[in-house]
């Protein structure tokens, strides 16, 4: 993943450079079973490396409402990524970040430096998740797709 943008679907071990150092890989939160793959594939495909790993969730508000969140909404969000954190053989920090669009939410926290990683399920048709991971990759960003059963 030595590139300035792309996709890498299902990658056997993520090419992050020598050291692996400074590496900051991204996890997108779209759902929990989808995170909790993700975060269990990543400790082997980052065997031997110690990069900084992020949990990202977006709590989306829809336009009429005004700009905020129910205390009681977010601190379940935090809960999960909080829970889905701990079970992690690696080091997460959790973030979640308020918008009004979830990709917005997502672009917004990235880095251009960053390896984003998205779980998706195979299915015939190209997921939401998929469509993500597309739309990042055409920005320019490192993506990698990982398929979780």
């Amino acid at each position: 993943m030595q590139m300035a943008g792309g996709l890498r679907i299902d990658p056997v071990v993520l090419d992050i450079g020598a050291t692996g150092e400074g590496i900051e890989l991204v996890v997108l939160y779209t759902e929990w079973s989808l995170a909790s793959g993700i975060l269990k594939k990543l400790e082997s495909l980052t065997a031997g490396l110690n990069p900084t790993v992020r949990l990202v969730a977006v709590h989306t508000v829809p336009y009429p409402l005004p700009f905020g969140c129910q205390a009681s909404v977010h601190a379940h969000l935090v809960e999960q990524l909080v829970d889905l954190a701990s079970n992690c053989g690696l080091a997460v920090d959790a973030q979640v970040v308020l918008a009004r669009y979830q990709e917005e939410g997502f672009r917004h926290v990235l880095n251009p430096e960053s390896i984003v990683v998205i779980g998706a399920r195979k299915q015939l048709w190209r997921s939401r998740e998929e469509r993500l991971a597309h739309n990042l990759a055409r920005e320019g960003y490192r993506v990698a797709l990982l398929h979780i059963k």
